[in-house]
């Protein structure tokens, strides 16, 4: 199995995440301000954006329409943490343009399916999926 591991990752969440842990990761850049997400897209030039849902709030939905417009996003995979599944909301972030969806259920327990947190672990390092869950709390 290849698992996609990616150069360069955009976090978009609240300042919850000590800056000591961010330091092993020369790959990761965290930033706490919607207003700096476009700015920090185009000097980092990602390959994957973390959102976190309960975050970037309402602005989400234009954020990702304006990111779908531009074609010099086109190779960006996009991933949202949410806290809990919503049809409605699901689905619309994902016609949006969102790639992954991970849920705080699929972090805390063994979960029966583990396809999710499967799949998404050849897309992100573990440890960085245990600081948005421990964001959340």
């Amino acid at each position: 199995m290849i698992r996609t591991r990616y150069n360069k990752v955009l976090l978009v969440a609240p300042e919850v995440f000590p800056d000591e842990l961010l330091t092993d990761y020369k790959n990761v850049k965290h930033i706490s301000s919607v207003s700096r997400i476009f700015p920090s897209l185009n000097e980092l030039n990602p390959d994957l954006v973390i959102f976190d849902y309960e975050f970037v709030g309402k602005d989400l939905e234009k954020i990702l329409r304006r990111i779908n417009i531009n074609t010099f996003y086109d190779k960006l995979k996009i991933c949202c943490y949410k806290s809990g599944q919503d049809e409605k909301t699901d689905g619309l972030l994902k016609v949006l343009g969102v790639d992954y969806l991970i849920y705080h259920e699929d972090l805390v327990k063994p979960s029966k399916n583990k396809t999710r947190v499967n799949n998404f672990s050849t897309v992100l390092d573990t440890s960085i999926l245990k600081w948005i869950g421990a964001a959340s709390n």
